[in-house]
């Protein structure tokens, strides 16, 4: 049966891609991947397979391909940086596949903002802060539906997560400030997260842009705006809490 594999490199550090991330690269016969957001480490992993730079090519040409070797009963590997299903572009590709009778499996990759809130040492969700994580990019080229405009998203003060948008980074935070949050509120910007030349700038609402653009980062970088990144207070966990019963301990 004829199939193609979706698979989630992880954000850049070889080590933290999937086993059977891992084991499919090593066995596929055919890998196209996403440009240079693919580590060479990883690509090495293709032994006896052929690969193919996406970057170079138009969504015709990468479907004929996947189309073309997937007919011929090879292995098939769309290898894409972080997770696939997180702009990915991949349902475009998966329902067309699909029309040829061509069937598909989605591999979960570590994707860059943990691997950002990794590099901060810190924890996205925190009692008494925020429970909510919202994940978005900024508009340019590729628009967002009025109901998630920044200033709208803004208003939550959740944990905001932007992609694709360090570039946007001066319209972000005057659409944050407008949405509700202080200039005084955390920000922080992960250029690179987990690869070798990692960068980490942190500051606030009112300082992070010219911080940025002094470091001249335009792109590949995840930026993470609310009180999680340097908080002032938290809660403890009721999970832990001696007088806190659930299904495993009676408390104390």
């Amino acid at each position: 049966m004829s199939k193609v594999f979706f698979v989630g490199c992880g954000p850049g550090d070889p080590d933290l891609i999937t086993i059977k991330a891992k084991k499919l690269i090593q066995k596929a016969d055919v890998v196209v991947y996403s440009g240079s957001l693919i580590p060479p480490a990883i690509l090495k992993l293709c032994k006896k397979g052929k690969l193919h730079n996406a970057a170079k090519l138009v969504r015709e040409e990468i479907f004929k391909l996947l189309k073309n070797n997937a007919k011929k009963g090879k292995v098939i590997v769309r290898l894409h940086d972080g997770d696939p299903t997180i702009y990915g572009a991949i349902k475009e590709q998966i329902d067309n596949l699909e029309k040829e009778g061509i069937q598909t499996e989605i591999i979960p990759g570590v994707t860059s903002f943990l691997a950002s809130a990794a590099a901060l040492g810190t924890q996205l969700t925190l009692p008494g802060v925020t429970q909510t994580i919202i994940i978005t990019r900024a508009e340019k080229r590729t628009k967002v539906p009025k109901r998630e405009q920044i200033i709208e998203l803004a208003k939550h003060r959740a944990t905001m997560i932007f992609y694709l948008s360090v570039h946007l980074l001066s319209d972000i935070v005057k659409q944050t400030i407008a949405g509700g949050y202080t200039k005084s509120t955390p920000v922080a910007v992960v250029y690179r997260a987990s690869w070798d030349d990692q960068k980490i700038i942190t500051g606030t609402l009112n300082d992070i842009t010219k911080k940025v653009w002094k470091e001249k980062i335009t792109r590949t970088a995840i930026v993470i705006i609310g009180d999680v990144v340097k908080p002032t207070s938290y809660e403890y966990s009721r999970l832990y809490d001696k007088t806190f019963s659930h299904g495993y301990r009676k408390k104390k």
